[in-house]
């Protein structure tokens, strides 16, 4: 009772192709295709750009701070 059978889904389709139409479906279709292909396209320019300027590591150049931690108690005593 809780799965939806092949004549539910046929029904959900014929309804949703009449109130809206082949043309607007083709029309959706295509614009979603576009968006997902110009969001792989940016994904893989991305990636290529990041690969390609990434920064260097920091060099590590032997400096060592020494520096005395006081808790607030003391500071005030």
């Amino acid at each position: 009772m809780g799965s939806l059978s092949i004549w539910h889904w046929l029904i959900v389709l014929v309804i949703v192709m009449l109130i809206f139409g082949t043309k607007k479906l083709r029309n959706i279709g295509t614009d979603l295709g576009g968006a997902v292909r110009g969001f792989k396209d940016g994904m893989r320019e991305g990636s290529d750009k990041g690969a390609e300027t990434a920064p260097a590591a920091p060099q590590v150049t032997g400096k060592t701070v020494d520096a005395e931690v006081r808790s607030k108690t003391e500071h005030k005593a």
